[in-house]
């Protein structure tokens, strides 16, 4: 189901008092959007809270007014809600919101209260750099892409069929998602696997796009990465059993220091890992399709990597 908070967030912007009106917005949808700013801003209750939540007031939003006079958002992600709920067989609700953020993730994911969440935050849409609200200025068209990629991740996260080891980790925290804790507790195969599923699933959802786009990646870093893959599966392969925060945000987060990537006497490329985990995932997404792939244990990837290479090889 779509859910549009964008309405509500312009008009937190025409309110006299903007602070009290962003409380009211807040407290109406808080299980939401305390989820969203603790898995990808900051809690809310830190003392620079007050201090981003300020500034994304006060930003200037021309280029939001004009993608919502010229651009049907909310279409566009209707549609590709539509098509992902085929193709990924949907099998339990899952929301979708469009929201304006507070210039973090562009898009991501969320369970609460066990019922699965994807966001948009369109303020990274426009199709023009935002300094003031760090947006990101990714064309409207490709929201349908990360539409596919977080209701992925809600899919192998929730389905009553998935074998995997996040819906356990989802399960055990009460029905919530949880960034820190899961990249904890999860192994690093798991989490790659993961990433790389949802890949999968954005090329599904939103085929015909430079292949740059599902990563995420300037066309530079995609084709860097592609030169380091043998490099890339060498150095992963001893961690891919170990679990812990910083394995998640050497290989997935943005934003890390040279130091903090560096591996085998290279330094990574940044969010190397989803790469990685769309090559580890290829071979059973095309033996059993993106829908069974999601739901499928991460220690099954690997079985149907070596059965490719028997083929291939025979």
């Amino acid at each position: 189901m779509l859910i549009n908070l964008i309405p509500e967030f312009l008009s937190v912007l025409q309110a006299a008092d903007k602070q009290a009106a962003f409380e009211q917005y807040l407290s109406a949808h808080r299980a939401v959007l305390s989820a969203y700013w603790h898995n990808y801003v900051l809690d809310l209750e830190s003392p620079q809270a007050k201090a981003v939540i300020s500034h994304a007031l006060a930003a200037d939003r021309s280029d939001l007014h004009e993608l919502l006079d010229t651009t049907d958002v909310e279409g566009i992600v209707e549609d590709a809600i539509a098509q992902a709920e085929d193709l990924l067989q949907v099998d339990r609700p899952t929301d979708v919101y469009l929201m304006v953020g507070m210039g973090a993730a562009n898009a991501g994911e969320l369970v609460v209260g066990g019922r699965g969440v994807a966001f948009i935050c369109i303020e990274h849409f426009t199709g023009r750099a935002n300094p003031e609200t760090y947006g990101m200025g990714l064309p409207p068209e490709l929201m349908p892409l990360w539409v596919g990629h977080e209701m992925a991740h809600c899919v192998r996260y929730t389905s009553p069929t998935s074998q995997s080891d996040l819906r356990r980790l989802v399960a055990e925290n009460g029905g919530y998602y949880d960034y820190w804790v899961t990249g904890s507790r999860a192994t690093l195969r798991e989490l790659l696997v993961n990433e790389g599923l949802a890949v999968h699933a954005a090329q599904a959802v939103a085929p015909g796009l430079d292949p740059a786009h599902y990563f995420g990646y300037p066309r530079r870093q995609y084709r860097r990465l592609r030169e380091l893959e043998a490099f890339l599966r060498r150095v992963v392969e001893p961690e891919l059993e170990g679990s812990g925060i910083g394995l998640r945000l050497r290989y997935l987060s943005g934003g890390m220091s040279p130091s903090a990537r560096l591996v085998g006497g290279r330094v990574l490329p940044e969010r190397s890992g989803y790469y990685l985990g769309h090559r580890m995932t290829e071979a059973l997404v095309q033996q059993r399709g993106i829908a069974t792939a999601l739901r499928t244990a991460a220690g099954e990837f690997q079985m149907a990597e070596d059965l490719d290479r028997g083929i291939q090889t025979a």
